[in-house]
C-alpha cells in the first residue's frame, strides 16, 4: 500500500496544476498580494515549473505546478523531490482519471530500495487521497511495480531460485493461491530437460526450479503467465565481458514481471484460472556447463542445438511454454529480458511485443497507448525462421546472423507455443539507465498496467466471496 497517500486529516497545502494557457485565468480571481508573487517570482507554469506560494502569515498557502500541454501520466511525479515534507491537496479536486494517475504518479516517485542502507530515507511529502482517484487500482499498480522493482534490483547473492521461489510462495500465500516447485534432478524426471541443462551448472549451490503458481477458478477461462528467471547470467561459457555482465542480476527481470502482473489480477479478482509458470536458474560456468554446439532435449520432443549458451533465456523458456501450451489457455503471455537486439531496435523503455493473433496485438498496443505505458510491435517474419535452422537438431537457439536479434528469438519461442493459443512475448528492459521522476534508476516494472487493462478487458466478471 502507498505510505505516502494519506486520509484527509491535518491542515493540507493546495496543490493547483496549471498550464500556461490558463495561469491569467487563475491569477484573475486571487489577490493582489498573491498575482505579484507569483509574477516576482517569474512563474509562468512552464511543465515541471513549481511556485512555492506564501500565505498571510508568511507559512506555505499554495503551491502551483506548471503542466504540459499534452497528457502526461508522470506528471505528478515531479513533485515530492521538489515540495517540502507536509501534507498537500490537490485543488480542484480531478476527474477520476487525473486523480488516479497522480495519486499512482506520487506513490512510485517516492519508492527507493534501501535494502542495504544505513541511514533512513528521506521524509517524503505526502499527497491527500483525491477524492475521484481509483484507490483499488492505484494500490494494485503501487504493490506490483514495488514488487517487480524490489526483486530485480536485489543483488544476486541475495536472490538466487531459492529465493525467487520463495519469493513466488510468499505471493501465493497472500492471495490464497497454490505454488508447486520442482526442483533439481525432479526436472528430468518430470521432463523439463532444457531448464535443468542451462540450470545444472550452478546446481552444487543453487538448483534451477520450476516455479509454479495457480489461482482461481478451475472452470473459469485460463490465463498463463511464463516469465524468465536467469537469476544471474554470466553468459555460461560463452562468457560475457564485464561491462555486460554487471547489470544481469536483472536478468529474472520476466519472472518479477509475471509475479507482479499476477499480484494484480489476483487482487483484483478477475473471473479467471490464472498459472504462473517462472523457470528459475543461474547460467553459471562449470564442468557442468551446456557447451556451444550441444543438442538438448525439450519438453516439447524438439531438439535444440546451442549456437551459443548466452542465449539460455529462450532455452529454459521454451520448456515452459510448451508446458503451457498443453492447457491450451485463453490467453498466454510471456515476459523476458531476452535480447539486446530488441534493445537497439527500439532503446530502454519500449518493451518489443510481439504477437501472431492481431487482435491481442492491437488490444495490448490500445491499453498502452491509453495507460501511458507503451510497448512497440515487431513481425513474427516467418522467413527469418530459415535462420535457425541446424543442420544436426530440429533448431538452433540463435543464428549465426547479426541481424534480427530479438525477432529470431521470438521465432524461437513461437516453435514452442501451439497453433491458435492466444500468446504475447514482450522483449523487457526492465531497467531504467537514469533516474526520471517516478522512475528511479533501477529496476523497473514496464508494460504492467497495460497487460492488466488487457486482461482485465477480457475476463472483467469478478469471483464474488
Amino acid at each position: 500500500m502507498p505510505e505516502h497517500l494519506i486520509e484527509a486529516g491535518a491542515e493540507a497545502v493546495e496543490l493547483v496544476g496549471l498550464r500556461k494557457a490558463g495561469l491569467a485565468d487563475w491569477l484573475a480571481g486571487q489577490p493582489e498580494t498573491v498575482r505579484g508573487w507569483v509574477g516576482s517570482v517569474g512563474f509562468t507554469a512552464e511543465a515541471g515549473a513549481v511556485c512555492l506560494v506564501p500565505n498571510g502569515d508568511g507559512r506555505l498557502g499554495t503551491v502551483l505546478f506548471g503542466l504540459a500541454e499534452e497528457d502526461d501520466p508522470w506528471a505528478f511525479a515531479q513533485l515530492p523531490a521538489k515540495l517540502p515534507p507536509g501534507a498537500y491537496r490537490m485543488a480542484p479536486e480531478p476527474d477520476t482519471r487525473l486523480a488516479t494517475r497522480a495519486a499512482l504518479a506520487w506513490s512510485l516517485a517516492t519508492y527507493s530500495y534501501d535494502r542495504y542502507k544505513s541511514r533512513a530515507g528521506r521524509d517524503w511529502p505526502k499527497l491527500v487521497w483525491p477524492l475521484a482517484a481509483d484507490r483499488a487500482q492505484v494500490n494494485r499498480c503501487h504493490d506490483a511495480t514495488v514488487l517487480a522493482r524490489d526483486l530485480i534490483n536485489t543483488p544476486a547473492a541475495d536472490l538466487g531460485p531459492a529465493e525467487l521461489a520463495a519469493a513466488a510462495e510468499h505471493l501465493a500465500a497472500r492471495f490464497g493461491a497454490t505454488c508447486r516447485v520442482i526442483v533439481g534432478d525432479g526436472l528430468l524426471a518430470e521432463n523439463y530437460p532444457a531448464i535443468h541443462a542451462v540450470g545444472r551448472a550452478a546446481a552444487s549451490h543453487r538448483r534451477p526450479r520450476l516455479i509454479d503458481l495457480v489461482w482461481g477458478d478451475p472452470a473459469a477461462p485460463k490465463v498463463t503467465l511464463v516469465g524468465k528467471g536467469v537469476c544471474f547470467d554470466s553468459g555460461g561459457l560463452d562468457l560475457k565481458p564485464s561491462s555486460n555482465m554487471k547489470l544481469m542480476k536483472k536478468d529474472m527481470g520476466g519472472a518479477a514481471h509475471v509475479l507482479g502482473l499476477a499480484s494484480m489480477i489476483m487482487a483484483a479478482r478477475l473471473n479467471l484460472r490464472l498459472r504462473v509458470l517462472v523457470p528459475a536458474v543461474e547460467n553459471a560456468v562449470s564442468g557442468d556447463a551446456m557447451r556451444p554446439l550441444d543438442v538438448l532435449a525439450t519438453r516439447k520432443g524438439l531438439t535444440v542445438e546451442v549456437g551459443n549458451t548466452d542465449a539460455e533465456g529462450r532455452l529454459i523458456l521454451c520448456d515452459a511454454l510448451a508446458e503451457a501450451s498443453g492447457e491450451a489457455p485463453a490467453l498466454l503471455i510471456d515476459i523476458a529480458t531476452l535480447t539486446g537486439a530488441a534493445r537497439t531496435a527500439l532503446g530502454a523503455d519500449l518493451p518489443a511485443l510481439f504477437s501472431p493473433d492481431e487482435g491481442l496485438a492491437a488490444q495490448i498496443l490500445r491499453a498502452g497507448e491509453a495507460e501511458g505505458d507503451p510497448l512497440w510491435r515487431l513481425p513474427l517474419h516467418k522467413p527469418y525462421r530459415r535462420m535457425l535452422d541446424s543442420k544436426v537438431a530440429d533448431i538452433a537457439n540463435v543464428s549465426d546472423s547479426p541481424h534480427a536479434g530479438a525477432i529470431t528469438a521470438a521465432l524461437f519461442l513461437q516453435e514452442f507455443v501451439a497453433a491458435g493459443i492466444a500468446w504475447a512475448h514482450l522483449d523487457v528492459m526492465a531497467w531504467n539507465g537514469s533516474s526520471r521522476p517516478g522512475r528511479p534508476e533501477g529496476g523497473e516494472a514496464m508494460a504492467l498496467r497495460a497487460l492488466f487493462a488487457v486482461v482485465a478487458e477480457r475476463f472483467p466478471a469478478q469471483i464474488t466471496s
